[in-house]
């Protein structure tokens, strides 16, 4: 009968340096290419029963690999924002401050470029890119479609504001990587309550029609009667988006009753779902804008009220 691989209690639900659990004797070269231990990157292993996630990878990196000065940045300090989602082998994302020595490392993606002051804040013990430079770093990373989803949820959070950002790519006009910060933050919007919410408005935008409002609040004699993903409302024209929480039969029901009290309010409801996104796009752009001519719209300065607060 085989035996089971030793566990060391010292390295139990830890992260380690493997050569360093050996140069203390808790482990062996062969113990350590046991079942009992997961390799995260080159010498840096986990127990094998602590549940690993890119935020674990992430903070892996963050204590045991990257340079003095360097961070986790980009999309993965996002994911330590709480902001976005990767899956647990996703490349981490690093800044690394010029003339800093980084060697490339399997797992890693290195992106070397000017660190000023405030970039870098710790949390629990990780260097990670501040939500401002964060957003510079997708801006510049990312498309611009992706680049959103990721500013638009760290606006969401309040980790951040449109003000602050704005402010932050303006002083540091003539870099690299400011006119895409502007771009990104110019369509961002922190009322979008998920990705593919965000990815729909940017798109719809970049197609070249008016820019909605999200989460826009339709009321009668001032009684609530709903809250639309995305709204024209001067043409009471909306657009809803049809996510996998609809194979929930009771909120699929409550959903419709929602949004037949605002069709009988004269509003005209397009549905998105998750396949035309990802496979007709093109052909729900055209049906929007067939729906907003019908309702007025001319091409030119759409003409958006304040929202009402909720």
């Amino acid at each position: 009968m085989s035996r089971s691989p030793r566990r060391p209690p010292q390295l139990r639900g830890r992260i380690f340096r493997g050569s360093r659990a050996i140069s203390r004797g808790l482990l062996t070269r062969n113990e350590l290419r046991s079942s009992a231990w997961r390799p995260l990157f080159r010498d840096v292993y986990a127990d094998a029963q602590l549940p690993v996630t890119h935020r674990t990878r992430c903070a892996a990196a963050g204590r045991l690999l990257i340079p003095a000065g360097a961070a986790i940045a980009g999309r993965s300090a996002a994911v330590l924002y709480g902001c976005a989602h990767t899956t647990f082998d996703d490349t981490v994302d690093v800044l690394v401050p010029r003339g800093t020595p980084a060697g490339p490392a399997a797992g890693l993606r290195v992106h070397r470029g000017p660190v000023d002051a405030g970039d870098v804040v710790d949390r629990a013990g990780i260097p990670v890119t501040s939500p401002v430079r964060t957003c510079w770093d997708v801006a510049s990373w990312l498309d611009l479609v992706e680049a959103v989803v990721v500013i638009d949820a760290l606006l969401a959070r309040q980790l951040t504001d449109v003000s602050t950002l704005r402010g932050y790519a303006l002083a540091r006009a003539g870099r690299r990587g400011w006119r895409a910060m502007l771009r990104a933050v110019d369509l961002a919007d922190g009322g979008a309550e998920s990705p593919q919410e965000s990815r729909a408005r940017v798109r719809l935008v970049l197609a070249g029609l008016p820019r909605p409002r999200t989460q826009w609040v339709v009321s009668a004699q001032g009684d609530f009667l709903a809250r639309l993903d995305l709204a024209w409302p001067d043409y009471r024209v909306a657009v809803e988006y049809d996510g996998l929480w609809h194979d929930d039969p009771a909120q699929f029901d409550a959903d419709r009753r929602r949004l037949n009290r605002v069709v009988g309010g004269d509003w005209i409801v397009l549905h998105l779902t998750a396949k035309r996104l990802r496979e007709d796009f093109d052909g729900f752009v055209a049906e929007v804008r067939a729906t907003l001519r019908s309702r007025g719209h001319r091409t030119g300065a759409p003409r958006i009220p304040e929202q009402p607060a909720p």
